[in-house]
């Protein structure tokens, strides 16, 4: 009596698993096969009695699966591969046999299926993995109903599993759908307040950009003026200067100019030298006078550097040793330089020419204070035919 009364607690704790298990898998139902083998043995590791189970559901909710209102859902788990075929095709041939089964004892047709095709993840079940198992669902879900055989069938499910679910159901579903129309309200709003803000960034960009653009062109206007001023304020820009150029006053050859510039790039300059020595009771003797026009061009935003073409012409007398040159000359030439202010009035100008000059004279020799001619003679020079370092006078700013 006493281990009777001992083995019954036992009894409950051990059947108690059985009857959750039943409750919790009611609409799921098992089909085990032997590994590595595509057979459906229904007698062997209870297939028999879960079949039993499954084609009386069958039979209890005929009226719905031929009215395509419920759907059973064949899924193959762990299917491990065979010697002769894949797993997929192992997966493949094992739920054909079940539905064979289902299809011959059941009376049911192939169009109330609706077959998983996944095969590789095992069936979990109290923690455990089940490996070589098809499971069939019945009624499947309206999720995997759609998922396999369409939205249409799925709506026709879902229809229905609320017309048998009750008021309840109903309740559940309505409350879903406001829900869902809630977050898609809140989806919209935010939509609709993300995409406000993206236009008034927009429009702050664009308002900005437009300003911007109509800064520059008022600052691109007037840059070209500003640059302008600043060149004549710098440059010390002038219409009038006088010119002395030092090196031929080094040579004490007085030499003076006068430059008009036409505007910043363009210049006129004239130039004139003049010089008459003798000594030695009129026995030596240095004499010349030249005269120079040319036109510049000056380049550069600060209009310091220049080029330009010039003409000389002049006569000349010197007579250094016994014999004396007396003649005239006339040329021309390229002429670039530089200008360096010292101030706003006063700079140097370094330039220097290239280009021909003819020069005809005649020598001569003095005899008893009278100048004989001995022979006459042309020379035709090509290189650098002018060269100074010139002061600068501006005036007339």
């Amino acid at each position: 009596m006493l281990k009777q009364m001992m083995l019954l607690p036992l009894l409950l704790l051990a059947a108690l698993p059985l009857a959750a298990q039943e409750k919790a898998d009611s609409t799921a139902y098992r089909f085990r096969f032997v590994a590595d083998n595509d057979m459906f043995f229904s007698p062997w590791s209870g297939n028999g009695r879960e079949l039993e189970r499954l084609l009386a559901a069958i039979e209890e909710n005929r009226t719905a699966i031929e009215g395509g209102q419920m759907y059973l859902c064949v899924t193959s788990y762990g299917t491990s591969a065979g010697t002769e075929q894949s797993a997929a095709t192992m997966a493949s041939v094992r739920r054909n046999r079940v539905k064979s089964e289902l299809i011959v004892r059941g009376k049911i047709r192939e169009a109330h299926f609706v077959t998983d095709r996944a095969f590789a993840e095992p069936y979990r079940e109290d923690g455990k993995e089940l490996h070589d198992i098809v499971v069939v669902t019945l009624p499947a879900g309206v999720e995997k109903v759609a998922e396999i055989a369409g939205a249409e069938a799925a709506a026709k499910v879902e229809a229905y599993n609320k017309e048998v679910s009750g008021e309840v159901e109903r309740e559940r579903v309505a409350a879903e759908e406001a829900r869902v129309a809630g977050r898609a309200r809140q989806e919209r709003v935010a939509e609709e307040q993300r995409k406000a803000e993206e236009a008034r960034i927009a429009a702050q960009r664009a308002e900005a950009e437009r300003k911007a653009a109509v800064e520059q062109a008022a600052r691109e206007c007037l840059e070209p003026e500003a640059d302008a001023a600043k060149v004549r304020k710098d440059a010390g820009e002038y219409r009038l200067a006088l010119r002395a150029n030092l090196l031929r006053w080094a040579t004490l050859t007085p030499d003076l100019g006068v430059e008009w510039r036409i505007n910043s790039s363009w210049g006129i300059v004239a130039n004139g030298s003049w010089t008459s020595w003798s000594w030695n009771n009129k026995d030596r003797r240095y004499a010349l006078w030249e005269a120079s026009p040319e036109i510049r061009y000056y380049t550069g935003k600060e209009k310091r550097g220049y080029l330009g073409v010039m003409y000389h012409l002049g006569e000349f007398n010197y007579k250094l040793g016994d014999t004396g040159k007396q003649g005239d000359y006339q040329g021309g030439g390229i002429t670039g330089g530089y200008t360096l202010d010292l101030n706003r009035t006063l700079s140097l100008d370094f330039h220097a020419g290239v280009g021909y000059t003819r020069a005809d004279y005649d020598k001569y020799q003095v005899t008893e204070g009278i100048r004989v001619r001995r022979s006459c003679g042309t020379k035709n020079y090509w290189g650098v035919n002018r060269l100074g370092v010139t002061l600068v006078w501006k005036f007339n700013h």
